[in-house]
């Protein structure tokens, strides 16, 4: 098989996330499959309701209960265990000199599935990705993001080292089996640099967000005589990085669809003065201890504003949210953020 870098960044590559017993993989996508298959059915129940068709009474009380009962597991309280932290590699505390040599975790190991047939989200997917960045660039992985991080002046990301001494470097926590709050356990974040290993700070991820956001319009600005500066990417590059690719899933948002290494939720409404998907694109992050999300809300620009150039880019909302605290949901909160900006902004 052929596995590209697109697959890669797009999780469709077929290499293994931490558990390694493909059986309980398929057994939980298909919990969260029938999960999402009640939700759907128990809202088109309520929206027949809506419309005025009858429906059985004993089977919509059931439903409703069922439905529920699973947005109650869903959304947990903060701080929950999480199944998948209790996979043993999230705890490896072994140190390795550079991307390539990690690759020896999940190097010998067989692929879930035929390359671009299935989704399934894999750090060690995005640890390959970056010892191709590794080889190209002939330097470092990490040396070659931290001059990408100087660039975008994020001077506060770092390397999740250890033995370095980080001002003021957060404590993180999780929860024991007892409920209690305790210090996470010790970690050695160098098998997955790029799947995890960064700290960063919330003024930091704004200035990554302004800088991907001011990216993906400054190509559409019209009549600007040249006062605009280029984007840290191209427009078109920022578009293909947030255009849904087939086959893919988002956890977080089930509006949404997985691209190249965002989710992005698309423009959408179905019914006048009902429910309205409005474009954006985020992502949320998970590390022993410590849970984080970045969202980025793009302003809907009316064609006048663009082409007299009365305004400049960036123009929307980026909303980020760092805990030191593990298994924590944040992307809904995040969006409810953006959105109140939004309808503030709207409203002056």
């Amino acid at each position: 098989v052929a596995i590209t870098t697109r697959l890669l960044v797009s999780h469709l590559s077929g290499i293994r996330h931490y558990e390694k017993d493909v059986t309980k993989v398929k057994e939980e996508k298909e919990k969260a499959n029938r999960a999402f298959k009640l939700t759907k059915s128990y809202q088109d129940k309520e929206q027949k309701e809506k419309e005025g068709k009858e429906v059985e009474k004993t089977d919509s009380v059931k439903l409703r209960k069922e439905h529920e009962g699973e947005v109650k597991s869903r959304n947990s309280k903060p701080g929950r265990r999480d199944k998948e932290f209790e996979q043993e590699e999230y705890y490896l505390k072994e140190k390795f000199e550079s991307v390539i040599e990690s690759l020896k975790i999940f190097k010998n190991d067989p692929l879930f599935f035929k390359p671009g047939d299935q989704f399934l989200y894999s750090t060690y997917g995005f640890t390959l990705l970056s010892a191709v960045v590794e080889r190209v660039s002939g330097q470092k992985f990490t040396d070659y993001m931290l001059k990408m991080f100087r660039d975008l002046d994020m001077l506060s990301t770092v390397l999740d080292d250890n033995e370095a001494m980080i001002y003021n470097r957060a404590r993180c926590y999780v929860y024991n089996k007892k409920g209690r709050l305790v210090n996470a356990p010790y970690v050695d974040n160098s098998y997955k640099w790029a799947g995890g290993g960064f700290l960063s700070s919330v003024g930091d991820l704004l200035k990554f967000g302004n800088a991907l956001l001011y990216s993906y319009q400054a190509g559409q600005f019209k009549n600007t005589n040249g006062r605009l500066l280029p984007g840290y990417l191209k427009t078109d590059t920022v578009a293909m990085m947030w255009t849904p690719v087939p086959k893919t899933e988002v956890s977080w948002d089930r509006d949404g669809k997985y691209a190249m290494a965002w989710a992005v939720v698309e423009k959408k409404q179905q019914y006048g003065c009902c429910r309205q998907q409005r474009h954006y694109a985020s992502h949320t992050g998970g590390a022993v201890g410590a849970s984080s999300v970045l969202l980025i809300l793009p302003e809907e620009l009316d064609s006048e504003a663009i082409d007299t150039g009365l305004v400049a880019p960036p123009r929307g909302v980026i909303v980020s949210i760092i805990c030191n605290m593990q298994s924590v949901s944040l992307n809904s909160t995040a969006l409810k953020i953006a959105r109140e900006f939004d309808n503030e902004k709207r409203a002056q």
